[in-house]
């Protein structure tokens, strides 16, 4: 099934009129009533957090699994729940007013595209799709109909985030030639595919939690809770999980479009399990911060924060577990990864950074309240008082920028190159990872 046909049979659940995408689907400026698809573990904090905007009603959540809804429901009694989100959209699409998508990633796409068909606003976590043309199709429809969007990488509204992006504009390091970011996540299975097939747990739906996902036995601690970010079906890899957040900021500051070739150094793909371990290189088009064209190299697994070219700090320090290093015309800026202020870093020494001059007040080190701002902001861009800094428009770019470096671990060792006109690689072999078939579920 095509998503064209999954989106026309599913909005044929409802027959309620909807407004036109012009207009917005709820008429209330004073207070926001959301719906929440996926409220386990990461839907779990994305709830707390939408929910603590003071003008919140929490009206439905939705999950299949029972023990998390029952969780969810406990904290928010007056909403209603559902373990199908098409029949949450079918039975309240009048009484709500914004979407929040916490699911794992293959039901990102999906279940957002029917919450903008009925035209209302979306908060997605990331990556925004686990596939590229899904990605695309999102920032369109997000566009066509106006709609306010927001993609989850928290630390995108973080002080040190803004601040690093403030300094590379302002040009405190020349133009940039290269990024180095890492992670030594590991969000990979290297392992053969599990046989055979377990009970299903009676507080699970797995044929919900599959959606459009290809079918497949269960198999108890393989999928469902926690390691589906793994697996090529369900996930992205550490790419899609650590990479979203820890590429944000340069992709940001250095104001970047989509790459033009990536190269993958990791193990020969197994079908089922992502690498555990990826050195993925893209080469990107230059913009008015860079050099004529950016390399950008991403370090993931084990061993990924070693000391390597360009990385070495003063003092014989260590670099911290994550983060990134932009290396420009006239020295480095050294971000870890995360709630600590970047590093100016010329001649082999550290340099003081002047901040006060880009007005950002002084570096906030609560967490408490810096993971709510991005949240925040999403509803009140809802209500008309804000706008969102990570809408779909620059959400999609950034996910198609990972999901390429995703396939290109389907080919090790060998360059594809990608024209993004056609949303087409030169290699043709590499374009049926573009795309996958929906599954009628």
């Amino acid at each position: 099934m095509t998503k064209r046909e999954f989106l026309k049979n599913t909005a044929a659940l409802s027959s309620i009129a909807l407004m036109p995408s012009g207009l917005w689907a709820f008429q209330n400026d004073k207070r926001l009533r959301t719906a929440h698809i996926g409220v386990g573990n990461m839907g779990g904090e994305d709830l707390k957090a939408i929910s603590s905007h003071a003008l919140v009603d929490v009206v439905a959540l939705c999950d299949v699994d029972a023990t998390n809804l029952a969780a969810a429901k406990k904290l928010h009694p007056k909403a209603k729940t559902f373990s199908d989100y098409r029949i949450l959209f079918k039975e309240m699409v009048k009484n709500i007013d914004a979407v929040i998508v916490s699911t794992p990633d293959h039901t990102h796409a999906p279940a957002s595209m029917m919450a903008m068909e009925m035209n209302k606003p979306v908060y997605c976590q990331k990556p925004l799709t686990h596939h590229v043309t899904e990605a695309r199709a999102m920032r369109k429809m997000a566009a066509e109909k106006n709609l306010i969007t927001q993609m989850g990488i928290q630390v995108h509204s973080f002080y040190d985030y803004k601040l690093a992006t403030l300094l590379i504009q302002s040009g405190i390091i020349g133009k940039v030639s290269t990024v180095r970011a890492w992670s030594p996540k590991n969000w990979g299975y290297d392992g053969p595919a599990p046989e055979g097939n377990d009970p299903i747990p009676e507080t699970l739906d797995w044929n919900l939690w599959l959606g459009t996902s290809a079918e497949r036995p269960y198999k108890e601690g393989i999928y469902h809770p926690g390691n589906w970010r793994k697996l090529v079906d369900y996930g992205c890899g550490t790419l899609g999980d650590m990479g979203v957040h820890i590429f944000d900021t340069p992709y940001n500051a250095l104001a970047l479009d989509v790459p033009k070739t990536i190269t993958n150094h990791c193990r020969k793909p197994n079908g089922f399990g992502y690498p555990e371990q990826n050195t993925v290189i893209y080469e990107f088009p230059g913009t008015e911060y860079t050099t004529e064209t950016l390399k950008w190299v991403w370090y993931d697994g084990e061993g990924a924060s070693q000391q390597r070219e360009d990385l070495s700090l003063p003092n014989g320090e260590k670099l911290h577990d994550q983060g990134a290093m932009f290396i420009g015309e006239k020295g480095r800026l050294y971000l870890p990864h995360f709630m600590k202020l970047p590093q100016l870093i010329v001649d082999g020494e550290y340099q003081e950074i002047d901040i006060k001059s880009f007005d950002l007040g002084a570096p906030v080190r609560d967490y408490e309240s810096e993971g709510k701002k991005h949240y925040h902001q999403f509803v009140d861009a809802c209500l008309g008082k804000a706008s969102c800094s990570a809408p779909f428009s620059y959400a999609a770019r950034l996910t198609e920028t990972i999901l390429l470096g995703v396939i290109a671990g389907r080919f090790p060792n060998k360059t594809l190159h990608w024209d993004s006109e056609t949303a087409k690689f030169a290699e043709e072999e590499a374009n049926q990872y573009l795309d996958s078939e929906y599954r009628t579920f």
